[in-house]
């Protein structure tokens, strides 16, 4: 090599690692979740000093698996370092200004007030200054996630790899001096911030508004919220496996989190107060095309219509808002009952159900529904029982005559 190029190239100082300090980043693999090839995207913490490592997977690397993946290694090691090393990744560096010093992203400035670590950053375009994590990256890759993973889900892979970061506690390293990383992490615990009180929820917020067609958007996808809510201001947090919906400080919509582009979650339930007002559009209602219920429901439908027409359309949709306050399971068995006795109307539904939840039998007035079979129960006047005398002194008479 000539001595110009030896010239050029870095040289490198060794370091030593102080207990308590941490560096983190992230990494991508192939694995098979839920029987679906597809990139997975890991969160890597180190402790350079003892080598302890905690490895956590998502389906994609965002700012609510940037402050899970955090929370999480807090809560596994009992303790916070006391700095954190990152590169400028753009989930904790929302603009590097021109002193150099860093402008944080508003998700990554709670995570630090509440956990009130020091943060550090590596120079741009160097990975060498977070060398550690770095190397965890590739050590992940290549011992926890070779051969090609499979699991039923994030939340099973993600059981094997924290057991993987437990197991590797007992080795022991070239150059630890025979200690094992389990006895050398004893001294980051040491060195560590308590864990502090309260809960951090790890989520990204953003304000928005529902569409007209009573959805939010987030991350270029729908997800539904009641129609009383069109064209109202929202909250909405993104956290890792769902999304929640705010109004006014009240909950309002809770939907698993979709990692697809252009997708569109439903809430059927959310739709049915406006389907009450629109029931011509009952077949057409895009959110109700993949709801799947059992085949008593389809049944009912049919009968209500046939017997009522357009009231009975309305009834049908009346029972299915029943399953907001009661349940599927519950509403099922109503109507499987109703079908049984030809008690076909919400309000007999709406009964059975009821005397279910109470344990008792339901108690229906049928003189509002002239379709359904009558009965007339009269109380009997006591003076009737007379005649049942007169019979038996008679037949006692003619018994004693035949003697």
């Amino acid at each position: 090599m000539a001595r110009q190029q030896r010239h050029q190239r870095e040289v490198f100082l060794p370091l030593v690692h102080p207990p308590g300090h941490a560096q983190v980043d992230f990494g991508e693999a192939d694995a098979v979740i839920a029987g679906k090839p597809q990139r997975i995207h890991f969160f890597c913490l180190d402790l350079p000093h003892s080598d302890a490592i905690f490895v956590k997977a998502y389906p994609a690397e965002t700012t609510e698996a940037f402050l899970d993946g955090q929370v999480a290694a807090f809560t596994f090691f009992g303790g916070v370092p006391q700095s954190i090393l990152y590169d400028n990744t753009r989930l904790a560096v929302a603009q590097i200004l021109g002193d150099g010093s860093r402008q944080r992203t508003q998700a990554f400035s709670g995570l630090q007030s509440h956990y009130l670590f020091a943060e550090r950053f590596g120079r741009p375009g160097k990975g060498n200054d977070k060398g550690k994590v770095e190397g965890l990256v590739g050590y992940a890759r290549r011992n926890f996630l070779v051969p090609l993973p499979q699991a039923a889900s994030f939340a099973q892979l993600n059981a094997r790899l924290l057991d993987a970061c437990q197991q590797r506690q007992q080795a022991v390293l070239r150059g630890h001096d025979g200690e094992a990383i389990a006895q050398r992490v004893a001294r980051d615990h040491v060195a560590f911030l308590p864990l502090p009180g309260g809960t951090f929820e790890p989520c990204e917020t953003i304000a928005t508004r529902v569409s007209s067609l009573s959805l939010v958007r987030y991350h270029t996808n729908d997800y539904s919220v009641p129609t009383q809510y069109g064209h109202w201001d929202v909250i909405v947090r993104g956290y890792v496996d769902q999304v929640e919906i705010s109004c006014r400080g009240e909950r309002i919509a809770v939907h698993p989190r979709s990692y697809e582009r252009e997708d569109c979650l439903y809430n059927p339930l959310h739709y049915l107060p406006l389907l009450e007002r629109k029931p011509n559009a009952l077949d057409q209602a895009a959110p109700l095309a993949e709801w799947h219920l059992p085949p008593a429901f389809e049944q009912l439908r049919r009968l209500l219509e046939a017997r009522l027409g357009k009231r009975g359309r309305k009834d049908y949709i009346q029972v299915l808002r029943l399953i907001e306050p009661f349940g599927e399971t519950l509403l099922t068995q109503g109507v499987e009952k109703a079908l049984a006795l030809g008690a076909l109307s919400f309000d007999a539904v709406k009964h059975l159900v009821l005397g279910q939840l109470e344990h008792h039998p339901p108690k229906l007035d049928l003189s509002a529904y002239p379709y359904l079979p009558q009965a007339r129960v009269a109380t009997t006047d006591p003076k009737a029982y007379l005649v049942l005398l007169d019979v038996a002194r008679t037949v006692s008479r003619k018994t004693e005559v035949a003697l």
